[in-house]
């Protein structure tokens, strides 16, 4: 059960199980799922039952995590980002949820939407992409479809990065 000193009085948080440092902003709904420590839920982010979630992740506002998906450590998800666990939804028969896997130190852009696919490890889903593949390791992936168009490990997209952490604008970098 969550508990702590900050916690959201405009939230639901119902049987879960949440990590130390981890921060949850008001507005958020969060059903039967386990958060690992010192991950960040942003506000209006609403998180289904089964959904694990690592340690070190930031989920960013108004994002929406469907039933059974595992988000694995260091994973970062923009603003609006939509997981989809259904194919062929109807509103008289429950089917099986289909799972999704983000895996370690990935990054989804704002507005992607991931339909039931692995993505991953240090992977990179640019904003506004539509997921309907699996996404290789170190792949970076645009559009809709989403498309492979690099990789993370490529040296001017590690050089862009470093300029970014270290708070220079990447756009500037050559």
């Amino acid at each position: 059960m969550y508990k702590s000193k900050n916690n959201p009085k405009f939230s639901i948080i119902i049987e879960c199980k949440i990590g130390k440092g981890t921060i949850i902003k008001d507005f958020t709904n969060i059903y039967k799922a386990k958060i690992g420590s010192n991950s960040k839920i942003g506000a209006y982010v609403y998180i289904e039952e089964g959904v694990v979630i690592g340690n070190n992740v930031v989920i960013r506002p108004f994002s929406v995590i469907t039933e059974n998906i595992v988000i694995e450590d260091n994973v970062f998800i923009g603003q609006n980002v939509q997981t989809v666990n259904d194919l062929y939804p109807s509103t008289t028969v429950r089917a099986k949820t289909l799972s999704t896997v983000i895996k370690k130190n990935a990054v989804i852009g704002t507005g992607a939407i991931l339909f039931p696919v692995i993505i991953g490890k240090n992977s990179f889903v640019g904003a506004g992409s539509v997921v309907i593949q699996d996404v290789p390791d170190f792949a970076v992936v645009v559009g809709s479809p989403a498309k492979i168009v690099g990789s993370t490990k490529n040296p001017n997209f590690v050089k862009k990065q470093k300029a970014r952490n270290s708070g220079r604008d990447p756009r500037k970098i050559k």
